[in-house]
């Protein structure tokens, strides 16, 4: 595998609420934790500095995380350049690696770019460029307690969830 086995896939939406409510809807996935203008720093885009001001909604469907996002500027990102505002579809695969350096080496022998780095608490995540090869982003990202806290959580939530409240706003929190 090229760095691992994915643990979400994550889509560009116009509305991540709208749209995880039809995903609770449709595929049964859920329920959603709806998190507004997440904060991020150190955005670096194609080697550019860059701002990257986005929601998000995460849930869990079967075996994976999804997430539901849109982004709220107009600055140079991973997002802009592949998805005009009013567009969208899927955009990453993410991989948690157990090191960020090898994995971008491994992408380096690949022929694959880093798009984009940038972090949102003390995770740095990096987007790099596969939509050539396969029509989407990796995001990267090293394992770490608080991103698997997240991970783990919105996975418990799921687990004998019976569909109601499926949209969970944590921006506050």
């Amino acid at each position: 595998m090229l760095f691992g086995p994915a643990v979400q896939i994550a889509y560009v939406v116009d509305d991540p609420e709208a749209a995880a409510h039809a995903w609770a809807r449709n595929f049964g996935a859920g329920p959603f934790f709806l998190n507004r203008h997440i904060p991020v720093t150190d955005v670096v885009h194609r080697g550019v500095p860059s701002v990257f001001d986005h929601t998000s909604a995460y849930g869990w469907w079967g075996s994976i995380m999804v997430e539901l996002f849109c982004q709220h500027n107009d600055d140079p990102t991973a997002v802009r350049e592949r998805f005009a505002p009013g567009t969208g579809g899927l955009h990453h695969m993410a991989c948690i690696v157990p090191s960020l350096d090898r994995a971008l080496g491994v992408a380096a022998q690949m022929n694959l770019e880093v798009a984009q780095t940038a972090k949102a608490g003390t995770t740095t995540f990096v987007f790099v460029d596969d939509v050539a090869g396969h029509g989407h982003y990796w995001e990267l990202y090293e394992s770490n307690p608080g991103l698997l806290g997240f991970y783990a959580m919105v996975r418990a939530a799921h687990d004998g969830w019976d569909g109601h409240d499926p949209v969970r706003d944590i921006t506050r929190r």
